[in-house]
């Protein structure tokens, strides 16, 4: 098993800034693997896992085990991916508290900024809108802008309620425009995993972990097959939902924003080049 260490090192960086996305609520990691050109690889890994490797390894073939292991899994990739969002996790979760709670309307024009380009980048990978496809946009804005609006679910913490919180975020963490981290905020417990990770609560974290890990591995796979034989309407859909979760962001600068809106807009137009460059940089690379 030979490996491209330069292309591990690039990988490494999408999981940082995947990871750096995932924590944020109304901003996917799912976007930014789409936009630095790793998406369908990393989707078609996933789905591509059937622990077939198991059976050899209860029989004792290490031989077959190995083979069957290197077959399934794709090393290069997933290694130092996890990497980067672990160590984005870890390092970026006081950070992001920090910042929602003392620069709300600041942190939150950044995103908007993000959330713009990144729909304004699976725009360009259309090839241009038919009927169809700006009916299936309208229904995506429609439906996330309802979605947004809603109240946050009030919630308890138990172990078995962090696992299906875990399962059903990483389906849309991995979604090119919805997030993870605001259907954490819905369910209740977004502030409370931010928590687990500043204190490494290694129990809570392990467990929404194994429930992020079952979530994806049955996910991956209905996404992969929709990317193979409807990948337009797909992204119509998911450019909808979008500019729908941009009420999110508006809803927080408009509540918060103190004097002038002049830095909010810099900020937003600053995250927009930043997603642009990220997007030519790592198109570049391939």
């Amino acid at each position: 098993m030979n490996f491209d260490f330069k292309e591990m090192i690039l990988i490494f960086f999408r999981g940082l800034f995947m990871g750096s996305a995932d924590i944020v609520p109304g901003v996917s990691g799912g976007t930014i693997a789409l936009i630095t050109g790793r998406y369908e690889r990393l989707i078609n890994a996933i789905s591509r896992i059937k622990f077939g490797f198991i059976k050899p390894l209860l029989k004792g073939d290490f031989s077959e085990f190995k083979a069957k292991l290197i077959e399934e899994i794709d090393f290069e990739l997933f290694i130092p991916l996890i990497l980067g969002i672990g160590i984005a996790f870890i390092t970026l979760a006081k950070v992001i508290s920090y910042l929602l709670e003392t620069q709300t309307a600041y942190t939150f024009s950044f995103f908007l900024g993000l959330i713009l380009a990144s729909a304004y980048i699976l725009y360009t990978r259309l090839g241009g809108l038919k009927l169809k496809l700006i009916i299936i946009t309208v229904i995506g804005v429609i439906l996330s802008y309802i979605f947004v609006g809603l109240n946050p679910i009030a919630a308890n913490h138990s172990l078995i309620v962090l696992f299906f919180s875990g399962l059903i975020a990483i389906c849309a963490m991995i979604l090119p425009g919805i997030s993870g981290s605001f259907l954490l905020l819905l369910l209740g417990q977004y502030q409370y995993m931010l928590n687990s990770l500043n204190t490494l609560n290694f129990v809570e974290i392990i467990v929404f972990c194994a429930g992020a890990l079952i979530g994806i591995l049955g996910f991956s796979k209905l996404l992969n097959y929709l990317l193979e034989n409807y990948e337009s309407a797909t992204m119509a859909f998911l450019i909808g939902i979008m500019l729908g979760t941009l009420r999110l962001p508006v809803m927080k600068i408009t509540a918060t924003v103190q004097g002038s809106w002049i830095p909010c807009i810099v900020l937003a137009v600053i995250a927009f080049i930043i997603i642009i460059v990220l997007e030519k940089k790592f198109k570049k690379e391939e």
